[in-house]
């Protein structure tokens, strides 16, 4: 047969709810860091310069030159369309 637990005491139960609303507390609090605007663009700036290092090297660490020529390329390509637009507009 299944043995029933005793009744917990009235500072038991207040402890167990102190307890869950600390938790609560730090998760509430985490939370708020996590979603906090700097942190959002603290950790898209760190992604972005991961893959920007990911595209740019190679895993031994050595510069992927055609990669670089071709990002610059793009750039160039870019800033060109905007010379003529402004120019045109």
């Amino acid at each position: 047969m299944s043995e029933q637990t005793p009744p917990k005491s009235v500072d038991q139960i207040e402890a167990e709810i102190e307890a869950a609303r600390q938790r609560l507390a730090g998760t509430v609090d985490e939370l708020h860091a996590r979603t906090a605007p700097k942190e959002i663009a603290r950790r898209q700036v760190e992604t972005a310069k991961v893959r920007f290092t990911e595209a740019t090297r190679t895993p031994q660490g050595d510069l992927r030159t055609e990669r670089v020529a071709a990002l610059a390329a793009a750039a160039v390509a870019l800033l060109g369309i905007g010379v003529v637009r402004r120019r045109r507009g």
